[in-house]
């Protein structure tokens, strides 16, 4: 894959998209292209609930998009299959037999989806794969640069850890889902970082990303090493940080090590100000959701050059080689940087971020 530098701010990249013409229209869709009259449906296939970023931005964003850019004719049919890949097999199934126009699927199980995205294909409905790379002949991958996603965490916990940081030095990794592409990416990009730095004592991949079971790897892993000798925990997302704090308080653990985290959930983003979590990966989500909704709507309108135009990356899978892709560049979060990502993309307010409950964290890194 070719590689995105950094962003300086989140906040630069629907300024970006919009200077080179990949969203192009207006919130009301007055000035609307690709579609003027695009009646069509666009199935939307999600893969669970545990994370709030699904119903809070990549739903309603896709959903705008798609009727903005079809002056109110296009639709979105949603499905959340709550992290069962069989239930999210019946949804694409039914999809398939109502003859959506075309599919964006984020697969619970990019392997076990491979059957049905060839049953799309064979329908005649493209599928672009989103957020997850599925299986199958899909038509574009979109989701976020996930081995950059993954560097940064890794470079924010041997960072955490000081110039002194060495091989003695015990991480222990809470990776995502096995079942999840993406997770693999994100190890690979913090094992580039932090493997030649410390020693990594324990490993785990979370099945479905399940913050109880996080919960129960790092119970072992403290049992098995001592709550004192854990010098960092690289957690792939902020949903298991929850859980892996919880196992720290019941070995009576007050001062945390350095936890990393991913997805800069309002909670995460909380946790970070008081200091329990190092830092959390900021990720455009409404970017990579209009980005989606774009590519949709071109593809069911025939407009081949414009939708090959978004794809300028290329990523391979077990089962496809060459596959155009756009990958949304990120962001590592840090209470230096909480006004000019989060707040400044209008993704939280201060007001919702500095609660009562974090009024004085706030005020005492001068976030006002």
């Amino acid at each position: 894959m070719r590689r995105f530098a950094v962003s300086l701010a989140a906040s630069t990249m629907a300024l970006s998209l919009a200077g080179c013409g990949v969203l192009n229209t207006s919130d009301d869709g007055a000035d609307t292209d690709p579609s003027q009259s695009s009646d069509i449906t666009v199935g939307l296939l999600l893969p669970e609930k545990a994370n709030t970023r699904y119903a809070q931005f990549d739903h309603p964003t896709i959903k705008k998009w798609v009727a903005s850019l079809t002056r109110n004719r296009g639709t979105t049919d949603y499905k959340n299959a709550d992290q069962d890949s069989d239930v999210q097999a019946s949804q694409m199934q039914k999809m398939i037999d109502e003859k959506v126009d075309v599919i964006l699927l984020d697969a619970v199980d990019s392997h076990k989806i491979a059957p049905m995205v060839e049953k799309a294909k064979a329908a005649g409905i493209p599928v672009i794969a989103y957020d997850r790379l599925a299986e199958g002949p899909i038509d574009m991958y979109i989701s976020f640069d996930n081995e950059l996603a993954g560097k940064l965490q890794g470079r924010a916990l041997v960072d955490a850890l000081g110039s002194d940081a060495d091989s003695s030095d015990k991480i222990v990794m809470v990776n995502g889902s096995p079942t999840d592409p993406s997770a693999e990416q994100y190890k690979t990009g913090a094992l580039s970082e932090i493997s030649s730095a410390v020693t990594i004592a324990k490993s785990y991949d979370t099945d479905g990303w399940n913050p109880d079971i996080a919960q129960s790897e790092m119970a072992e892993a403290i049992n098995t090493l001592g709550k004192d000798n854990i010098a960092g925990v690289y957690s792939a997302d902020d949903a298991m940080v929850s859980g892996i704090i919880k196992s720290f308080e019941a070995a009576g653990v007050s001062r945390l090590p350095p936890i990393t985290g991913q997805d800069a959930e309002l909670s995460a983003v909380q946790r970070v100000v008081t200091g329990q979590q190092l830092m959390t990966v900021y990720k455009s989500y409404t970017e990579e959701a209009t980005v989606a909704a774009r590519a949709a709507v071109l593809k069911v309108e025939g407009k081949d050059i414009e939708f090959e135009a978004l794809g300028r990356d290329d990523v391979d899978s077990p089962t496809a080689k060459d596959i155009p892709a756009h990958l949304v560049s990120v962001v590592a979060l840090t209470r230096k940087n909480i006004k000019s990502t989060v707040v400044a993309d209008h993704i939280y307010t201060v007001d919702q971020i500095c609660s009562a409950s974090y009024a004085a964290a706030c005020s005492a890194i001068g976030l006002k």
